[in-house]
């Protein structure tokens, strides 16, 4: 039983997903996205991922779906609509909201046991603190696995309950998963059963890259010169500075952006003003190999800050998996650990020269380490890992 902060549908590569798909080749999975809130519903209602769900989330109807290409035996579950509770101070009328949504995601969870004739599952709280704290004591699943994938209390959003929700998470679960080694470090504080369990990469499907023979997308037939890329959220962890930095001086390179753009930095950074700087919007995951094919360089222009000391950003190994060069900054150590097959750098300088030094350094043998290193950062090595891990003993659980 997976609970996710990402939905199935997102326009980002969602690790939950990945590894619900792994866990689905030999097990029944049931994957429950995050919940719409009222606020998200009346914002976004005229939108097809809204739209798609309306009964299941306004009737609690039709809350199974198996969407095509998904593994049999994976199936997605849509929650209710749920109070907006966030903005609301720590108090007793936050927790009185907060418990009702409580009291409608374990109904639900209770739903999808006795509907699905389920004896025994494992739940996993894929980072969302704020759902599904506590199961129910007549679903009590064999052991509970928190995932936990940022450092939560740089976020101002999450950081206002999630940093008290995520470590009353950390400590009621049997285990607790890091994808990263900062982030592992910071909640083994919390639980002695903590493990360091990083992000991986589908290979596979990023391997048709390295082939060189999948169709050119219409949006890249007319681009001349290098092409510098990106893949994933465009956000706030992302360096507009150096990006502004590095398309002035590759003013003869295009460096063409793949993903959801959120805030307006890029626009105070003035990229969106330069003729070299394409921001193409987000692509689906199986879209993603097309476009890495046309990339002369992939990069990772992430700020060098606290929030970024514990990431373990998915996207490198997925452009390992193309074979192509990568520049990054020095963010943080699990992306330092791949300095033997890309361009770790810490400033700008460093960062422009070495967009050069990747593109007229690559060679063949280099693609082939590249997508050696990248095998070893599967999804499926990933759920081996995992088995491992739980297949200890659980601490005792707090009464």
């Amino acid at each position: 039983m997976c609970f996710s902060l990402s939905r199935w549908d997102s326009p980002i590569s969602s690790p939950a997903l990945s590894l619900a798909k792994e866990f689905a080749r030999l097990n029944r999975v049931f994957f429950i996205d995050h919940p719409f809130t009222w606020k998200d519903y009346l914002i976004e209602r005229r939108k097809p991922p809204v739209r798609l769900r309306k009964q299941a989330i306004l009737k609690g109807k039709e809350i199974y779906s198996h969407p095509p290409g998904f593994p049999a035996k994976l199936t997605i579950v849509t929650p209710p609509v749920v109070l907006p509770v966030n903005f609301l101070p720590a108090g007793k009328l936050y927790d009185w909201a907060s418990g009702i949504n409580e009291t409608k995601l374990g109904n639900l969870l209770r739903q999808v046991v006795r509907e699905n004739g389920i004896r025994q599952y494992i739940f996993i709280n894929f980072f969302d603190p704020f759902f599904l704290r506590h199961i129910p004591e007549d679903i009590r699943p064999v052991c509970t696995v928190y995932q936990s994938m940022d450092d939560i209390s740089q976020v101002s959003y999450t950081r206002r309950h999630g940093v008290a929700l995520e470590r009353e998470a950390i400590r009621t679960s049997d285990y607790t998963l890091c994808t990263s080694l900062e982030l592992t470090k910071i909640q083994s504080a919390f639980s002695p059963n903590v493990h360091y369990h990083p992000n991986a990469a589908d290979v596979d499907i990023f391997k048709a890259a390295f082939a060189g023979s999948l169709p050119e997308p219409p949006d890249m037939k007319d681009l001349k010169g290098h092409i510098v890329g990106f893949t994933g959220s465009i956000e706030y962890r992302t360096d507009f500075e150096l990006l502004k930095k590095a398309a002035v001086y590759h003013h003869d390179k295009t460096f063409f952006l793949i993903g959801p753009v959120q805030g307006e930095e890029h626009i105070k950074a003035g990229l969106h003003k330069l003729p070299n700087v394409i921001f193409a919007g987000p692509r689906k995951l199986h879209e993603l190999p097309a476009y890495l094919q046309r990339f002369d360089c992939a990069i990772i222009p992430y700020k060098i800050n606290k929030l970024t000391k514990s990431i373990y950003p998915l996207k490198i190994n997925e452009y390992l998996a193309a074979g192509k060069p990568v520049v990054a900054t020095h963010f943080s150590e699990d992306i330092y650990a791949f300095r033997n097959v890309a361009e770790i750098v810490k400033g700008p300088h460093d960062f422009c020269r070495a967009i050069d030094n990747a593109i007229f350094g690559d060679t063949q043998e280099k693609r082939q380490l590249r997508i050696q290193v990248a095998e070893d950062h599967t999804w499926k090595k990933r759920v081996e890992q995992f088995w491992e891990i739980v297949s200890e003993t659980p601490r005792a659980r707090p009464q």
